[in-house]
């Protein structure tokens, strides 16, 4: 049985898949489409390579012109198997040398390796040796000789840089003199430093060396490659002339074989690889944003997604001041004063009051026979002023939310913040309209007040009506009747005085008393509007950020997922 066979329904490789595939069509639109691309080109090669033999580990040998590749490789192998040469690239396409050929042709097909030689003796001593079985399985292995990677024929670099992406192990193979190469460790080494557990490092031609130079030239290309990235790398002193070293380098590639791991190892680390690349070249630099000892990936715009926090009350303020709602509050206090003037002041007087014309009437917002889902009011229209403030709030408010996001997810967040721009000035207008700010509808005090007023106008009318019948029977000389008295002061004269009087103290008193419950409706048209306007900022910008950020939040968990 193989070893795909034994694997249980769910296992870290797969679960790893999982999630960067789950992570990449979650970046799909907001991650680069290149970043995207290679996720996928990653997906792919590691459903054809676990559809492929497992019971093969493919050891491919890099190395640059006049490194010895070649002789190394036949040296390992114990045959003549490539053609070597000093100062040329000799090897222009690649060629294995394969143990346990069976169940192989399938992956060297997929390597595009053409030239395949079948081996049968041990690669290594009894103790790693290729022919030792675990689990009464042979371990299968594949060694590959590889174009130079420096070859100035394209072709030759290509098919060393796409195999580099394909192989199970890496070895690199140095030589005294190139060792330090700049070209070697930043085009090729450095890049691949990820890989730095199924990467062996081969100095070759170390028979050109004297003893007094050999451990100055390891200690200083273990220097080189722990600076391109590779941590404890695991360097061998060979000379594949001399044959020393050449046993322990196949105890190692022995080891790696019989292990049976190194493809598992490789699509693992290619998974992370790509997962990191999902997250961007920026997302170490939002990590001081995101918290010490957090993964800049994960875990934005915590609380954003409860109503009420401080977030969504600063951007429903800034709203609310673009929409004109302390010009609705204002009209709001204005309309009952002068509604209250009207009801209850002096009436006499109180007909001057319907001269000013009813601000919320002009604001259309004291019609109540319209369907308000069509209802507008007559605000004016929102200048550069208003409209910039409304524009500062949703980027406020998304830049708040993205924070610790990489650049690529706060610009979608921020689009998402904005997706409704255009209607948002109608929305909140409608809002406004919608609203019921209690327009029209009066105090219970306001009859009583009326009531009381008229009343004293009858008695004033009734005592000038009376004094001016006495003056027309004077006048006429007729005798009048006598005039009651009340403390001395004529009973019509009272009432006169007192009627006028008593309207307009009460006018001044329902006055003072109309302003304190203006504002009162004031603030409750304010509160009611600001309801209305927190409403249309949840639906149209509060509601999608927070989608983009639990998307981004999902994308974040997937990609940590994936890097395992």
């Amino acid at each position: 049985m193989s070893r795909r066979g034994k694997e249980a329904v769910t296992t870290p490789l797969i679960e790893r898949l999982e999630a960067l595939q789950h992570a990449s069509e979650l970046g799909t639109g907001r991650v680069p489409q290149a970043q995207i691309e290679k996720a996928d080109a990653v997906l792919e090669q590691a459903s054809t390579r676990r559809s492929l033999s497992a019971e093969h580990t493919v050891v491919g040998f890099f190395g640059a012109t006049g490194s010895g590749k070649s002789s190394l490789f036949n040296a390992v192998t114990g045959r003549d198997l490539a053609r070597a040469a000093a100062t040329r690239p000799t090897t222009s396409v690649p060629l294995a040398g394969v143990w346990q050929a069976e169940g192989s042709d399938d992956l060297l097909d997929w390597l595009q390796v053409p030239e395949r030689h079948q081996l049968d003796q041990p690669l290594g001593t009894s103790r790693a040796g290729l022919l030792r079985r675990r689990s009464g399985q042979a371990s299968g292995l594949i060694l590959v000789d590889l174009p130079d990677f420096d070859s100035t024929t394209a072709g030759n670099r290509e098919t060393a840089e796409r195999l580099a992406g394909q192989v199970d192990v890496l070895v690199w193979v140095l030589d005294p003199q190139k060792y330090a190469d700049a070209a070697v460790h930043h085009e090729f080494i450095r890049p691949l430093a990820a890989y730095a557990g199924i990467t062996l490092v081969v100095l070759n031609q170390i028979d050109l060396l004297d003893s007094s130079d050999r451990t100055a030239v390891i200690e200083s290309l273990r220097g080189i490659l722990e600076t391109d990235g590779l941590r404890r790398p695991r360097l061998h002193a060979v000379s594949a002339k001399s044959g020393e070293g050449i046993d322990g380098l196949r105890e190692a590639i022995a080891d790696v074989a019989v292990a049976r791991s190194a493809s598992t190892d490789r699509l693992l680390q290619d998974v992370a690889a790509a997962a990191d690349g999902l997250v961007g070249p920026t997302h170490s630099a939002a990590a001081p944003e995101a918290g010490a000892g957090e993964d800049p990936a994960v875990a934005i715009g915590r609380g954003l997604t409860e109503p009420g926090t401080a977030e969504q009350r600063a951007l429903a303020d800034h709203l609310a001041d673009a929409a004109g709602v302390e010009t609705v509050v204002a009209a709001t206090r204005t309309s009952y004063r002068l509604q209250a003037r009207g009801r209850t002041g002096w009436p006499v007087t109180r007909w001057l009051s319907r001269l000013r014309p009813d601000p919320l009437r002009r604001l259309n917002l004291r019609s109540r026979d319209v369907n308000p889902a069509v209802n507008r009011t007559s605000l004016p229209a929102p200048g550069a002023a208003q409209r910039a403030q409304a524009d500062s709030a949703v980027r406020l408010f998304a830049d708040g939310a993205s924070k610790g996001a990489p650049e690529a997810w706060r610009g979608s967040i921020r689009r998402a913040a904005r997706a409704s721009s255009k209607n948002l000035p109608d929305a909140l207008d409608q809002a406004i309209a919608s609203t019921n700010i209690s327009a029209g509808r009066g105090s219970w005090w306001w009859p009583v007040v009326s009531v009381v007023q008229w009343a004293a106008l009858a008695v004033a009318l009734a005592g000038a009506g009376w004094l001016a019948v006495l003056a027309i029977m004077g006048y006429l000389q007729f005798d009048a009747p006598a005039v009651p008295r009340v403390e001395g002061f004529p009973v019509p004269t009272l009432m006169l005085v007192g009627g006028v009087l008593l309207g307009i103290v009460l006018g001044l008193v329902t006055g003072l008393l109309a302003r304190a419950a203006a504002s009162g409706r004031a603030r409750r048209a304010r509160r009611e509007l600001r309801a209305s306007i927190t409403r249309v900022a949840q639906d149209l910008v509060v509601e999608p950020v927070n989608a983009e950020v639990s998307r981004f939040n999902n994308f974040g968990s997937a990609v940590r997922r994936a890097r395992g």
